[in-house]
């Protein structure tokens, strides 16, 4: 006698990019996991238009415009996810992030100047600030600084002889080669063509499973809500289309 079928647990996805954000195919797409799957949720709608008489009830019910939508968090972070699912947009090797100084460096004699150390055998890109040991702000100026200011020029900073001494803690953003990690630029294109990609999903348990594909889709959304004391879980919101009157997708259930 075959197990009765149920759902149970979040299901494992994957996603296969079909297009960038030009529209553009691409020509040979790598599918990915969507790791660390917390939880998917198909919501499926329709318009409904109702003919009625003389009378209170309907005398005949149409169904007009469907909806197939999809919401999916995830843990794992990859920028494959987010750009495919979302953004269809070149990645490059390399990082750009930025450093939050904890360590914090004594302002030397003269000529009263420190040179961060960049991680990564990187290159110094901007400035972010540079705070005392109560995390007060020093201000900026072009040159000349008084007490309290530095100045910096190519990732430089140069402070007064009156603060030599002191600890100061210097933030700043840097770029550096990487064959790991992966950037983006945010382009500005025009608005009707997105990114699409097929949708791909299954949910086994007790010796049954429940699988669905979508053939096309488009996202909508995509949420990224960090918390000081737990794990960020981001949000994709996507639907799908049947683009050339194609099939929107397949279902298979064991049962």
């Amino acid at each position: 006698m075959a197990t009765p079928q149920y759902i149970f647990g979040s299901g494992t996805a994957w996603c296969t990019p079909l297009t960038d954000y030009t529209g553009a195919a691409i020509v040979t797409p790598t599918p990915f996991l969507v790791a660390g799957m917390q939880d998917i949720s198909l919501d499926l709608s329709a318009d409904l238009k109702m003919l009625y008489g003389s009378s209170s009830y309907a005398i005949a019910i149409g169904r007009g415009k469907q909806k197939f939508d999809v919401k999916a968090k995830n843990a794992q972070v990859t920028a494959r996810i987010w750009n495919n699912i979302f953004f269809g947009m070149p990645l490059t090797a390399g990082i750009k992030t930025t450093v939050l100084d904890a360590t914090g460096a004594a302002i030397p004699g003269t000529p009263f100047q420190i040179t961060p150390t960049v991680p990564s055998s990187g290159t110094w890109a901007y400035d972010l600030g540079v705070r005392d040991v109560n995390n007060l702000p020093y201000a900026r100026v072009a040159s000349g600084p008084t007490a309290g200011q530095y100045s910096v020029a190519a990732g430089v900073y140069t402070f007064n002889t009156a603060d030599t001494g002191k600890t100061v803690y210097i933030d700043y953003s840097y770029t550096a080669t990487s064959t790991i990690a992966q950037k983006m630029s945010i382009l500005n294109p025009t608005m009707g063509q997105a990114p699409t990609f097929q949708f791909d999903m299954t949910i086994p348990y007790n010796g049954n499973n429940f699988s669905l594909t979508l053939n096309s889709c488009v996202a909508t959304k995509m949420s990224i809500g960090t918390k000081l004391d737990d794990f960020t879980l981001p949000e994709f919101d996507f639907s799908a289309q049947a683009p050339g009157a194609a099939a929107v997708g397949t279902l298979s259930w064991s049962q």
